[in-house]
């Protein structure tokens, strides 16, 4: 299990593949600090 515990975090998501929200609960729940999100389209 990673541990984010102290650490700021970008979650940058892709909308076919694993949008920002799901990036940023995933952070948070390991203990990050989520300074930025977004979810983009990489065409």
């Amino acid at each position: 299990m990673v541990e984010l515990k102290g650490r700021l975090v970008l979650a940058l998501g892709e909308r076919d593949g694993i949008p920002a929200p799901a990036l940023e609960r995933c952070a948070v729940s390991a203990g990050g600090q989520v300074v930025y999100s977004t979810t983009q389209c990489f065409v």
